[in-house]
């Protein structure tokens, strides 16, 4: 009796270690296919703004019709502006986003993991200096000693330093009044600047709603480029890549066919008018270009320029942020 207890004693134990061993098999398998499961369904976190191609593309649904018979998700995000999407991007909570020409040079400047991907024709006239329309302001050269608002480190405070550069002036010539773009119209109507330089589609507002005089734009100046950018490891997604290109391409376009339409949509999320809008995009180029050495070499003197004005703490490389560079890095 004692040896059949011990008999059935052994037995059990090597059927235990078959089952474990079975078992394990099939843990490995369907973590396996749960491993599979997730790579087919990526999720692809893109950040956007109100104004701007990715938001119609959004609106639109085709990029995530195409991303998901590729096998991607899409997670939309909104942000008020390019320096709180570049942040999100610098701490890892979006993949893809798009700004103007100045968050980028900050967020490099910040050790940010960003590579230009992408960027849309040059527009320089759609930003300018706007006075108002009675002002005894004619030129540059006259905002000598005058309070001149503008947003600190954007695009506009670039073409306020080529224009007065240009006039020969400098910032110490004038009184720089830092404001962001409504504390500013606000400032601006109230007389409490005398000048102000701001970008569309505000300034096409200003112009329809307080008929301002324009004693400079951004024509022979600056670019005033839009780029869409992406962090170092969504940049080695060329599958992603080449379809999120593919229809910002095909709503470029659309848009450009549309404007009205677009007008349309964009007016009550952007609390400005139908007309404005339209005019914004009138003023607008279209197109989408590869990131090409020119346009690499004006973000560099955008950069330079800031680090001369200490805007920025170091000097930084744009090239470093190219993809081309990233690319060549990945390959070593």
């Amino acid at each position: 009796m004692h040896r059949l207890i011990k008999k059935r004693i052994w037995l059990l134990a090597i059927l235990g270690v078959f089952m474990l061993l079975v078992g394990g098999c099939g843990q490995e398998k369907t973590s396996s296919k749960t491993t599979g499961a997730k790579e087919s369904a990526q999720t692809i976190r893109i950040g956007y703004q109100k104004f701007g191609t990715l938001n119609i593309l959004k609106s639109k649904g085709e990029l995530d019709t195409r991303l998901k018979a590729a096998g991607y998700t899409v997670d939309w995000t909104e942000f008020p502006a390019g320096p709180q999407l570049l942040e999100a991007l610098n701490v890892g909570s979006i993949d893809f986003g798009h700004t103007g020409e100045a968050p980028p040079i900050f967020a490099q400047a910040a050790n940010a993991p960003l590579v230009y991907v992408a960027n849309q024709p040059a527009n320089p006239s759609g930003e300018a200096i706007v006075v108002q329309k009675d002002s005894s302001i004619k030129n540059v050269k006259d905002l000598k000693g005058k309070k001149v608002g503008l947003n600190k480190g954007s695009n506009v405070h670039y073409l306020l330093v080529k224009a007065l550069e240009e006039a020969g002036l400098t910032l110490d010539d004038i009184k720089p009044v830092y404001l962001p773009p409504a504390d500013a119209r606000a400032a601006f109507e109230g007389n409490q600047i005398d000048a102000w330089v701001i970008w569309d589609p505000f300034l096409s507002a200003a112009e329809l709603e307080l008929g301002t005089k324009t004693i400079q734009d951004g024509e022979g100046l600056v670019a005033n480029r839009e780029f869409f950018l992406a962090t170092e490891t969504f940049a080695d997604n060329e599958e992603a890549l080449k379809i999120i290109k593919e229809e910002l391409v095909k709503v470029d376009k659309w848009i450009e066919g549309n404007r009205s339409d677009v007008a349309e949509f964009l007016s009550p999320e952007i609390g400005m008018s139908v007309e404005a809008l339209e005019n914004t995009l009138k003023r607008k180029k279209y197109g989408l270009e590869e990131v090409s050495d020119s346009v690499l070499d004006d973000q560099q003197k955008i950069a330079d320029t800031f680090f001369k004005l200490k805007l920025i703490p170091s000097k930084i490389d744009v090239l470093d942020a190219s993809i081309k560079k990233n690319e060549g890095g990945n390959e070593k």
